[in-house]
């Protein structure tokens, strides 16, 4: 999966659509209390996410795969899986 678009939501939901057209969610708040993601747990630092197409990643310096999120994510809309990037 590649990420197209990435939008931080409130209590630490990431908004997300893939490639292919698919729209899901991935919740962050999962890995809050792993020392790599402490600095998300203030909202503020959370918001100031980077879409890499590949991982996202915040100031802080903490990253998630697209792999990762796409293992762990919840499809809100199905997109074409048919596509070719």
């Amino acid at each position: 999966m590649r990420i197209k678009e990435i939008c931080p939501r409130p209590n630490w939901i990431l908004s997300i659509v893939a490639d292919d057209g698919c729209v899901g969610s991935f919740d962050v708040s999962l890995y809050l209390e792993s020392e790599a993601f402490e600095d998300l747990r203030d909202p503020a630092e959370f918001m100031k996410v980077f879409n890499g197409g590949y991982f996202v990643e915040w100031e802080c310096g903490a990253d998630l795969s697209a792999d990762t999120i796409e293992a762990h994510w919840r499809v809100i809309q199905a997109g074409n899986h048919n596509s070719i990037s």
